[in-house]
Formats: structure tokens, sequence, C-alpha cells
């Protein structure tokens, strides 16, 4: 009998840890801690005038490889601008003349960085700042200039093709 009840702890302790493994997996997935890595990295400095929904630990992506990790977000409230400072991977060198800008994975997934290489011969060194960066596109922004766009060509009735216009009148 106490052999049947030893086996049964054991399952039971085994089933215990599992559970416990799959809770960690999950909280650290849903934190965007997942993907910690233990490779020096060195820091690059940027500003956006928008940075949309970026969060820390966004993915860095060049090629659509991931290079670093978002490190900090912070305001500038000399320039108003969000001051961005990424973690790359030391084994991945940028031209200094590289591009950054804010994408977003699929129509509503999550926002990374994307860095275009440059073509400069001198490589980004830690601390630079990556000047051309070009802001997040934010939906509720482009829905409201569309938006904006057809109620004036509406409005003013200069433009045939607008519903609701008169159609032109031959004399």
């Amino acid at each position: 009998m106490t052999m049947k009840k030893h086996a049964l702890d054991f399952w039971v302790g085994l089933f215990v840890i599992a559970g416990f493994a799959a809770l960690l997996f999950l909280a650290l997935k849903a934190g965007n801690m997942s993907s910690f890595s233990f490779n020096a990295t060195y820091p690059i400095k940027m500003r956006f005038d928008n940075i949309g929904g970026l969060k820390l630990r966004a993915p860095v992506k060049s090629a659509g490889v991931v290079v670093g990790r978002v490190a900090s977000i912070n305001f500038d409230d000399k320039r108003f601008q969000a001051d961005v400072t990424l973690d790359i991977d030391s084994q991945y060198q940028f031209p200094k003349d590289s591009s950054a800008k804010i994408l977003t994975s699929g129509l509503l997934g999550e926002q990374y960085i994307g860095i275009e290489p440059g073509g400069d011969d001198q490589m980004l060194k830690p601390g630079d700042t990556i000047t051309m960066t070009q802001s997040a596109i934010v939906l509720e922004n482009l829905i409201s200039q569309f938006l904006y766009s057809k109620a004036a060509d509406a409005g003013g009735g200069h433009s045939p093709s607008a519903p609701g216009a008169p159609a032109p009148q031959g004399k």
C-alpha cells in the first residue's frame, strides 16, 4: 500500500512542478521577458516625434531578424520628443548613417523598431545617436486625415466626383 502512495505522490508532485513551469512561461511571455539574452549589447539612442504604442523590451529588427531590444523610453521636455535607447547585440554592427522607424507587426500587432543600414564606412559606437528616424503611424491619425479630406472634398462641391455633387449640365 505504501508503494502505491509513494508513486502517487511522485506523479502529483511532477504535475505540480509542470504546472508552475507553465505558469512561469506564460508570465514571461505576457511580459515580453521570455527573450532574455546574456549576449553583450551596446546602447544606441534615437528621438521620435511619436512612438505610438512602443513598449519597453520591444524587438529591434533589421531585415526581419531581431538584433536588439528597446532598453528605455523617456520624454525630453526641452525638445518635446521621445528619447528611445536600444540595446543592440554586439555581434551586429550598423553604419553611422543608418535610419530607424517604428513599424507594426501585421495590421494591429505589436510595434517594433526597424533599422535600415546605411552605406557609411564607419559603424555606430556605443552611445551614438541615429538621427534619421520616422515616427509610428498612428491608425487614429490616418483615419481622421482620411475623413477630413473626404469631408473637405464633399463640402466644397468643387469635385464632380464627390458623392452627392450635382452632375455638370451642358448648355
